[in-house]
Parts: structure tokens; C-alpha cells; sequence
């Protein structure tokens, strides 16, 4: 029975240890990096009219899967199902507009330095007058994300009713059914749907953002080894300036951690 129990655990040993094969050499083996990207968040991950998804976290992808020499696989994820997707083997990388918090580095391999930072805005109807702060929307009704960070502590703060939805659609459906004022969410998707005349001609953006939080991207826990490659290319990106490049290429403003990121690590910091 003893020798049958140590055999028993050497197989449970060697099963773990092949489970836990390090994900970067999997990937160069198979020739195909797998990242989970957003298809619903311009200009960050969007379909285009053929269906491709494209945007600069695709591009940073892309450019990911160039350094590894393998093809490009995206598959589209949501604020829900995101890391749940990473976890579960999925995907092999995540870039899907994540803010950094200590629970989400809890259950995965946060990448860093952060990639991008994030201020936290509000796509407002141009209906709706005497809005010009957020103390303004205490009692009124906004849509919101399932999963964003950022939906409770605007209603406490603020006082306002978040309306969360799946993704990123469902809550602008909502908003142009009158079920809100208006959508909250990062200020750069807010940003990337004002340059569309379909959202500008009647929604606008009257408010500072607010609680800025940086982005991370991430591998499943563990995986060190990978991490430290995406470290090193995160610092490449910053270095050369590539996604502030990203940022002008795709039609929104680069941010002040772009710009300050570019700078810090073109001196070599």
C-alpha cells in the first residue's frame, strides 16, 4: 500500500510539473502566440469592417508575437472573463485594457512596469444640462461595465447609480435607449468614441477624468519567465516611444505616462 501511495504521488509530481511547462517555450514551439485583446474598445481593440480586430493593443500584440517569431492568434475578451481566460490557459497573454489592482495581482503575473495609465471619465448625453462636475451626478442614473474597478467608488463618492452591463456594447445600447445619462469608462474609450460623427453629434465628454490608474498586462501566475520578457519589452516600447506612436496612429491624445514613460527610459532611467 506505502509503495502504491509514493507511486500514486510521483505521478501527481510529474503531472503537475508538465502542467506547469513554461508557457513562452510552449509558444515558440507551437510557432503561435495567443492574446486576449478587446474587440469592443476603440481605439484599443475594435473589429474593423472585415471583422479583424484591430487597435493599438492589437499592434502591441503583433509586435510581441515579431520579437517571438511566431504568428498572431487574438481572441476576444471581456472586462468578466478576462483573467478568467488567462487562468484557465486560453490565452497566453493578456492585453485587454486592465487596471492595476492589488486584487488582480493576487490571481495573476502582472507585467511591470504598467504599460499605459487611465483616467476614469464619462460619455455624457448633450441633453443633459448643469452637469460641469462630478458632484453633479449625485441621484442620476450612468451605465456602466460589469467588472470595472472603478463603478462602486464613483457611486459612493459621487452619489451616482451605476447601471453595470457585459462588455462594452450593452451599456451604449442602454445609453442611447435613455436607461442613462451616460456611460461610464475609461477616458480613452470615451475619447475613441467621440471621433465618430455616430456618438460626437449628440454625446460629449464635459468632465476632468478622474482616478487615473495605470493598465498592466499579464501572464498566468508563474510564469516568470515570461514575464520578464514582456518587462523587457514594455520598456522597449517605452524607449522608442512606440506607444505614443500607437496613440497618434490610432486618433487619441497620448497620455502624461506615455509621454513621461517615453522620456524616463530614452535617458535610460
Amino acid at each position: 500500500m506505502k509503495k502504491l501511495l509514493i507511486a500514486a504521488s510521483l505521478a501527481l509530481l510529474a503531472g503537475t510539473v508538465a502542467a506547469s511547462a513554461d508557457v513562452l517555450d510552449k509558444v515558440k514551439e507551437k510557432g503561435v502566440l495567443v492574446v486576449g485583446v478587446k474587440a469592443d474598445y476603440k481605439p484599443f481593440g475594435f473589429r474593423d469592417p472585415s471583422g479583424a480586430i484591430v487597435g493599438i493593443e492589437p499592434d502591441l500584440a503583433a509586435d510581441v508575437a515579431k520579437r517571438l517569431g511566431v504568428k498572431l492568434e487574438l481572441v476576444p475578451v471581456v472586462s468578466a472573463n478576462r483573467i478568467e481566460f488567462l487562468q484557465q490557459g486560453k490565452i497566453d497573454l493578456m492585453i485587454a485594457t486592465t487596471s492595476d489592482k492589488p486584487e488582480r495581482r493576487k490571481v495573476v503575473l502582472a507585467v511591470d512596469p504598467p504599460y499605459y495609465s487611465d483616467a476614469v471619465n464619462i460619455l455624457l448625453s448633450k441633453k443633459v444640462k448643469n452637469v460641469t462636475k462630478w458632484e453633479d451626478l449625485k441621484g442620476k442614473v450612468l451605465c456602466g461595465t460589469s467588472g470595472a474597478w472603478y463603478n462602486k467608488d464613483v457611486s459612493t463618492k459621487y452619489g451616482a447609480e451605476v447601471k453595470a452591463f457585459d462588455g462594452s456594447e450593452k451599456p451604449l445600447f442602454a445609453l442611447k435607449g435613455g436607461e442613462c445619462i451616460g456611460y461610464l469608462y475609461d477616458q480613452t474609450f470615451v475619447q475613441g468614441k467621440l471621433l465618430d460623427a455616430e456618438w460626437n453629434t449628440d454625446f460629449a465628454m464635459p468632465l476632468p477624468g478622474v482616478m487615473e490608474a495605470p493598465w498592466i498586462l499579464a501572464v498566468a501566475p508563474g510564469e516568470e519567465k515570461f514575464a520578464k520578457f514582456m518587462t523587457d519589452t514594455t520598456i522597449d516600447w517605452m524607449k522608442t516611444g512606440f506607444i505614443v506612436s500607437e496613440e497618434k496612429k490610432w486618433g487619441i491624445e497620448p497620455t502624461d505616462y506615455s509621454k513621461r514613460m517615453n522620456e524616463q527610459y530614452k535617458k535610460g532611467s
